[in-house]
């Protein structure tokens, strides 16, 4: 039996209601690492890694959850929509925000499980959050269209949770289309669907196991950097409103010799765009081979020009590269921990888990997780039998 067979069956039981079934999948991000709070481009995927849930609305105002992973519940009511510090905030969140926004609701039953890994950068938070929105608007019939409901899910985690997330992650869920990748513009949020021709070629994230404590603070530091040298150019330039706006020729007059830190830092998000761009046009030309090495570039880019990488997924990098049947490889997210993005040729992807597992024990002395991964559409309804009419 399926997860979400049994979220419908733990749904059945507790609530004696037919649910309706939401899928609401993770993400990878293939190409283009703190580029988004910096106005640039990225270009994420969702992914076969989900959120599943089972809901159904409710009479009144009464709100019953259950994570079913866990086996934990909470209930509350409309009438009282405060953040209780545990998972339910993600929903929770996204409530008040529908009503916020003068959206009439009523109470409503969820039942709710996943199978995004934990910990692994895969954006499970946002994946929730997409699937509650996502089902409400399906039961309530509130008219939202699927970016309404994107935007509603950050407002959500940064205002009620507390996590000053950028849009890519709850983009990425709610917006993919399978064999597709995502070029999503941040400042304008414009995008496109190029075309990932993945035949023969796997994803594959390997998890580094380790997540150190400079994350937080090294990443709001990175964008403190980052702010000081648009301030220094706009004096220079007042049309640049972000690094979005700035080039390499103003970087390399301006501040390479005298801020080099700073230069390094902005350096980075600069060539960062342009190697998206770049693989962007290779993956249209059916080059993913290309892409790959670009992937190379943005590990090479994070790691000495950034400084957000660590030994672990420098070590995990310099391993894929070694491997016949791998034709790039990056870390994945934040920084400081947590996963590379591999592709892999499906006839080497034996060879490709054994080596990369043997060999990071062998140095780390911590084992290496492997997650294959596929492109899906983002989130959307995989059963409907209930009306909320």
């Amino acid at each position: 039996m399926s997860l979400a067979e049994q979220l419908a069956v733990s749904f059945r039981n507790e609530f004696q209601a037919e649910p309706l079934l939401i899928c609401s999948p993770g993400r990878v991000n293939l190409i283009g690492e703190h580029t988004d709070y910096n106005e640039g481009f990225v270009l994420p995927a969702a992914i076969d890694k989900a959120i599943y849930m089972a809901v159904g609305p409710r009479e009144d105002n009464e709100l019953h959850f259950i994570a079913f992973d866990i086996k934990k519940r909470f209930t509350g009511s409309l009438n009282n929509l405060t953040p209780n510090h545990s998972w339910a905030d993600y929903l929770l969140g996204v409530v008040t925000q529908l009503r916020l926004t003068g959206h009439s609701l009523r109470g409503f039953n969820c039942v709710f499980g996943g199978t995004i890994p934990m910990g692994a950068g895969l954006s499970s938070s946002a994946a929730l959050e997409n699937a509650v929105g996502f089902a409400l608007n399906e039961l309530f019939s509130l008219g939202l269209e699927r970016l309404e409901l994107v935007k509603l899910s950050q407002r959500a985690e940064n205002d009620f949770v507390g996590a000053k997330v950028g849009i890519m992650d709850m983009f990425a869920s709610m917006m993919g289309k399978a064999g597709h990748v995502i070029k999503l513009d941040c400042r304008s949020l414009d995008y496109t669907y190029p075309p990932l021709r993945m035949d023969g070629i796997r994803i594959v994230l390997c998890d580094s196991r380790v997540k150190h404590s400079l994350v937080t603070s090294e990443y709001n530091t990175r964008r403190a950097e980052c702010e000081a040298g648009v301030r220094f150019l706009q004096t220079l330039y007042p049309d640049v409103n972000s690094l979005r706006d700035v080039t390499m020729e103003m970087l390399d007059k301006h501040l390479r010799d005298t801020q080099p830190l700073i230069y390094r830092r902005c350096a980075y998000v600069v060539q960062e765009n342009q190697r998206l761009l770049d693989g962007v046009a290779a993956l249209e030309a059916g080059d993913v081979a290309a892409f790959g090495q670009y992937m190379y570039g943005s590990h090479e880019g994070l790691s000495q020009w950034y400084e957000v990488s660590c030994p672990e997924l420098d070590l995990l990098v310099g391993i894929a590269r070694e491997q016949p049947g791998v034709l790039g490889s990056r870390m994945m997210g934040g920084g400081f921990g947590g996963c590379t993005i591999n592709l892999v040729r499906e006839d080497e992807l034996d060879s490709f888990s054994q080596t990369i597992t043997q060999q990071y024990k062998a140095k780390t002395g911590k084992d290496t997780y492997l997650h294959i991964c596929n492109i899906q559409d983002g989130t959307h309804i995989m059963q409907t039998s209930v009306s909320a009419a």
